[in-house]
């Protein structure tokens, strides 16, 4: 292992619930019901991917223009929450995590779909500890395809066999393992139980636990 490589919203921080807030502003607005359970099946999907399983559930066809406008009004919205961000919102147990990282010279990056990352990270204050950032803007390919994985590699300059991805998403998951990389899910072993191995939280996580 030379590399660990990071999803962001609901892995370190708490950013996931503004995404769902917005969407759900948006199908509020359509005039249909978007539940947390539904929101489950945008975790780790790009902007519009999302936005199509979102009009699926609400039965709701639109013209590629009024998708692309209903899109930018969901970021939108998505961007003012997060503009408001503080380090309060980092997941407990993150920061004593990532610091034992750095300190045993451990490469890390951020492999995110969101093209808000360098945002959340400035927010936050997480940025001083990653070695590069892979994020929507450098990737098309949403998850479970594994580029942005192989692109956090290629930042680092390490092999993809030699990374570890920490993920809270199914797909997620399936991307690290596309990428030939093995996978720590963060959350129910129910949803992540092909993850090599599955912790609810980083609360007490110590690098001696990374055992496969």
């Amino acid at each position: 292992m030379k590399a660990l490589i990071f999803d962001l919203d609901g892995v370190l921080v708490d950013s996931a619930k503004y995404h769902y807030l917005a969407w759900k502003a948006l199908a509020d607005k359509l005039g249909f019901e978007f539940t947390e359970k539904d929101n489950e099946r945008l975790k780790g999907v790009s902007r519009m991917k999302s936005l199509e399983i979102l009009l699926e559930i609400g039965g709701v066809i639109m013209s590629d223009d009024a998708k692309e406008a209903a899109a930018t009004e969901k970021n939108d919205l998505y961007r003012s929450y997060i503009a408001k961000m503080t380090p309060d919102e980092i997941l407990p147990g993150v920061e004593d995590f990532l610091k034992e990282v750095k300190a045993a010279g451990i490469k890390t990056a951020i492999g995110s779909a969101s093209k808000n990352t360098p945002l959340i990270l400035e927010r936050t204050g997480l940025a001083k500890y990653f070695d590069a950032v892979a994020d929507g803007t450098m990737v098309s390919k949403a998850k479970p395809d594994p580029e942005v994985f192989l692109k956090g590699a290629e930042l680092l300059g390490v092999e993809p066999s030699e990374c570890i991805v920490f993920e809270d998403a199914e797909a997620g998951v399936e991307a690290a393992h596309n990428a030939g990389m093995k996978a720590v899910g963060i959350g129910s072993p129910t949803t992540l139980g092909k993850a090599e191995m599955v912790i609810p939280n980083f609360v007490g996580f110590r690098l001696d636990k990374l055992k496969f």
